[in-house]
C-alpha cells in the first residue's frame, strides 16, 4: 500500500476487548461461558430498559436528536443538575476522545497514572496526544505525584475514581486537595464509571459535589446500568466546557435506542439497587475466599478485584484453568501488570461457583 499513515496510526495495534478470545471460540460458545472479565452487568438488560429500545426500533428509520435532549432532560431531573452542564456520548471512549479533540493538541501532554483505563491511552494514541504517565502508589494514583509532575504543557488530566483495573479509590479529603492546587487551565476527567459501586463509603468523592471550573464528571450507563453494548455515556461540566465539547462531537450519537434505553434505565431503580447489593455480597465473598486461600488481591471498591500471583507464569496457569472450567478472567498484562488477573463480580451463583474454582486451582 502506498498510502501515507501518519507514525503514531502506524505504531497502534488493535484494541483487544476483555471478552475477546483466542482460537477460533465462536461468540454463541462466548456466551456459554461466565463472562468475570468485562466487569458487565450479571444481570442482563434491565426489564424497563428492554422494552423502551424495542419499542425505539419503530423509530430507527428517524436521525436521533443530536443533543439527546429527551435523556439530557431525564440525567437534569434526576441529578438536580441543569440541562446546560450535560453531555452524551457513545460511551466513555466516546467522551473520552472528544474531550482530549477539543482541550488538547497536538505536543501538548495528557497526565495520568501509568495503570489506569486503557481507553484513555486508546485515544490518546491514535489521535497522536502525548502522554505523560506517573508511577501509581499501591495500585492507586498517586495524586501528588501527578501534581508534581504538571507543567507549562501540561492540558488535561485524566483521573478514574474507583480506578481500573486495580480498583482502589482515593478520598474525599485527597481529591479536594488535589483540585485547589491544580492550575485553572487545566482540564482534569474525573471518570466515575464505577461511581454507583462505590458511592456507599463514606469518604468516596462524587464528582458531582465540586464547583470547579475546569472539572468534568464521567459517567455511565455500561457497568450497574446495565448497557454496555448499547454504548452511552454522559458527563457534567461548566456550560462552557459542554459548549466546546457539542462542537467535535459527532451529530447523530448515541443512537436513539440507545438513548431510549438509558432514559429507561435510568428510572429502573430496583435494577440498580439490586445490583449494588448483589455486588456488595459478592466482593465480600471475594475477599473472604482469598484471604482464606492467601491469595494477594487488591481491596477492590468497584465491582471487580484484583488478584496479584507470584508471577506472569502462575496468572497464565490460572487464567488459562479458569477459560478451560468456562470461567473468563482478565489478565492484565496489556496494563504492565503480567502478574495480575481481574475478576468482576457476577450474579451470587456465578461468584461462588468462580471461587469454588479457584480453592480448587490453588489446593491443586
Amino acid at each position: 500500500m502506498k498510502l501515507k499513515i501518519p507514525e503514531y496510526v502506524e505504531n497502534l495495534v488493535p484494541y483487544k476487548s476483555g471478552n475477546k478470545l483466542e482460537g477460533g471460540i465462536t461468540r454463541q460458545q462466548f456466551k456459554a461461558m461466565t463472562n468475570l472479565a468485562s466487569n458487565e452487568n450479571p444481570f442482563g438488560v434491565p426489564k424497563k430498559a428492554k422494552e423502551a429500545m424495542i419499542k425505539a426500533i419503530d423509530e430507527s428509520h428517524i436521525y436521533p436528536d443530536p443533543s439527546g435532549s429527551e435523556l439530557v432532560s431525564a440525567l437534569s431531573s434526576h441529578y438536580k443538575i441543569d440541562q446546560n452542564r450535560i453531555i452524551t456520548g457513545s460511551g466513555s471512549d466516546s467522551l473520552i476522545q472528544m474531550i482530549f479533540n477539543a482541550f488538547c493538541t497536538k505536543g501538548e501532554e495528557i497526565l495520568t497514572a501509568d495503570v489506569t483505563f486503557i481507553g484513555a491511552f486508546v485515544n490518546a494514541n491514535k489521535l497522536g496526544r502525548k502522554l505523560k504517565l506517573v508511577k501509581t502508589k499501591d495500585y492507586g494514583f498517586d495524586l501528588t505525584k501527578i501534581l508534581e509532575n504538571i507543567n507549562n504543557n501540561t492540558r488535561i488530566i485524566y483521573l478514574a475514581n474507583p480506578n481500573n483495573p486495580t480498583g482502589t479509590m482515593f478520598s474525599g479529603d485527597e481529591f479536594t486537595s488535589f483540585m485547589e492546587k491544580v492550575p485553572e487551565d487545566v482540564l482534569v476527567i474525573l471518570d466515575e464509571a464505577y461511581w454507583l459501586y462505590a458511592s456507599h463509603h463514606k469518604d468516596y468523592p462524587n464528582g458531582l459535589d465540586y464547583e470547579f471550573d475546569n472539572l468534568i464528571v464521567l459517567r455511565t450507563f455500561s457497568k450497574c446500568y446495565g448497557l454496555a453494548g448499547a454504548r452511552i455515556g454522559f458527563a457534567f461540566a461548566h456550560p462552557d466546557i459542554i459548549n466546546i465539547l457539542y462542537r467535535v462531537k459527532l451529530p447523530f450519537e448515541p443512537n436513539i435506542i440507545a438513548l431510549q434505553g438509558a432514559v429507561a434505565a435510568l428510572g429502573d431503580l430496583e435494577y440498580v439497587k439490586n445490583t449494588i447489593e448483589t455486588n456488595k455480597k459478592c466482593l465480600a465473598l471475594q475477599e473472604s475466599k482469598f484471604d482464606d486461600l492467601g491469595i494477594k488481591y487488591v481491596k477492590g471498591f468497584g465491582n471487580f478485584t484484583m488478584m496479584l500471583f507470584k508471577g506472569e507464569p502462575e496468572a497464565i496457569k490460572f487464567t488459562k484453568y479458569m477459560l478451560n472450567n468456562n470461567v473468563v478472567l482478565r489478565h492484565l498484562p496489556m496494563f504492565g501488570l503480567p502478574n495480575a488477573v481481574r475478576i468482576n463480580t457476577g450474579t451470587l451463583e456465578q461468584t461462588k461457583n468462580a471461587l469454588n474454582l479457584i480453592e480448587k486451582f490453588i489446593n491443586n
